[in-house]
């Protein structure tokens, strides 16, 4: 497949992000359509990137983690609906109403729970290692004396602290949550008896013979083609610096620690586009399969979530099957679409990266469309009064570290998230598109009963509404 245009569109994202290195990798059936590394895994040394460099996925171990609990369904050691509370009973004390969780609200973030400052706790030890920790762009790390989560149960002694008020009742209210996936990850070792890790690599890793894929620094260490860490400092002009320190958080590895190659990921695709099998093994059953990319709930209009995946039913005629990952040095992309039998897998050495454009791009250059190409063409339909912009300005925070603040820019609403600003267009009352260069994902806010805007659901996550204040260099008002 003829590549020109999409190598152009891919470069030019490359120097205006400033990215070292990208690897992008293309297949249909067991043909390999297209791969390529663009730029540097180690740019001091000018090592270039090819499909086989070891890039960490942050989020894409969801799916392994789904993967790994479907088995053990198969095996008849489990039920989706079955509550948390059977297999990790100190579940209870987490808040009101977690008796009621099931493992299928875990798996499609359904549960309830409100993001949680668990992950920074869970990261503690990484960050003290990592001078150049607040050079992530996805959270805000603020400093803590708290003594680091370890394992689950310190895990659970943590998300207590917080006094857990549930988002709604559990299957109602969609918020991504890593602790979600964290508990998942104490499940499948309370039912299989074995570390989380181990189980992930002797039933999913060995099995697809996914040589190059680990979960640990110490794993890659005096491995060949193993990327350079990267991160970005966002001064008058960005500068992009070699930033060593992985992080780890031993009690979230099941939410997004493995690290992997492009081709160990088209390897890992083809259990879902082969009914199970990859390298003529039996995986997991076709009927688990098929529930994994099942459209379980509604996120944003035309785009549901599965179990592990994002699902978009009906991506130009074809069901989408997807996932991303950010986290330092992290941005990384897995696409399929199981009756084409097609995958794709961008990774980058660098946080931040729209890799889901470029995946885009490449399906689109696939399909014979124009790149830019939209199942769903994201454009603001609404203008708004000076009464309304102020209903939706103020300052929101998560306990994990996320922020967003909104702001009226005359007749227009900005935003500004952990530093950087993103053009918010109106689609529909309450419903907004932040759009920053390539990227671009829908913001939702939300009223409490009096009709006052409350939270808002950005970056899939809900959580409160803090601060109020209608300009942006107003000081804003703390709402307690």
């Amino acid at each position: 497949m003829k590549m020109t245009d999409f190598d152009n569109y891919v470069e030019k994202i490359k120097t205006e992000e400033g990215v070292p290195g990208v690897a992008v990798g293309l297949k249909e059936g067991k043909a390999r359509l297209y791969e390529r590394g663009y730029g540097f895994r180690n740019q001091s040394e000018n090592l270039p990137v090819t499909m086989d460099t070891v890039f960490g996925i942050a989020s894409i171990t969801k799916s392994f983690t789904c993967l790994a609990v479907m088995q053990l369904k198969d095996e008849g050691k489990l039920d989706m609906h079955d509550p948390v509370i059977r297999y990790i009973p100190d579940f209870a004390r987490v808040c009101s109403g977690s008796e009621e969780i099931t493992l299928h609200h875990l798996m499609t973030h359904t549960s309830g729970l409100p993001p949680l400052p668990t992950l920074v706790y869970a990261s503690i030890r990484s960050f003290k290692n990592d001078p150049d920790a607040n050079d992530y762009p996805g959270i805000e790390i603020k400093e803590t004396d708290r003594e680091p989560v370890d394992d689950y149960r310190h895990l659970i002694d943590a998300i207590t602290e917080k006094e857990v008020t549930l988002l709604g009742k559990p299957g109602t209210a969609f918020s991504y949550s890593n602790d979600g996936y964290a508990i998942l990850g104490a499940v499948i070792e309370s039912v299989s008896g074995k570390p989380y890790e181990r189980y992930v690599k002797e039933h999913i890793l060995e099995p697809a013979g996914m040589t190059r894929t680990f979960f640990t620094e110490e794993e890659v260490q005096g491995l060949d083609n193993v990327t350079e860490l990267y991160a970005k400092k966002e001064e008058s002009e960005s500068r992009v610096y070699a930033s060593p320190v992985w992080w780890d958080a031993p009690a979230m590895r099941a939410a997004g620690y493995l690290k992997s190659t492009v081709s160990d990921l088209l390897i890992y695709s083809g259990i879902y586009l082969e009914n199970g099998k990859v390298q003529d093994r039996k995986i997991v059953s076709e009927e688990s399969l098929n529930e994994m990319m099942t459209p379980f709930v509604e996120i944003e209009p035309g785009r549901f979530y599965g179990y592990g995946f994002f699902i978009t039913p009906d991506y130009f005629g074809h069901k989408l099957v997807e996932h991303g990952g950010s986290l330092k040095a992290i941005s990384s992309q897995l696409s399929m679409i199981p009756e084409k039998k097609q995958s794709g897998v961008v990774l980058s050495n660098l946080a931040g990266v729209p890799v889901s454009a470029i995946m885009n791009a490449a399906l689109n250059q696939a399909g014979r469309r124009d790149l830019n190409a939209q199942v769903h063409p994201l454009e603001s339909a609404c203008t708004l009064t000076e009464e309304e912009l102020a209903d939706y300005t103020g300052i929101y925070e998560s306990m994990e570290g996320m922020s967003l603040k909104v702001f009226a820019d005359g007749e227009d609403l900005r935003g500004t998230t952990n530093g950087r600003e993103v053009d918010l267009l109106c689609v529909e009352k309450d419903l907004f598109l932040a759009k920053r260069g390539e990227q671009t994902e829908y913001v939702r806010f939300i009223r409490d009963a009096s009709g006052q805007v409350s939270q808002v659901a950005y970056h899939y996550r809900q959580f409160p509404k803090v601060m109020t204040g209608a300009e942006k260099n107003e000081p804003s008002v703390y709402r307690g």
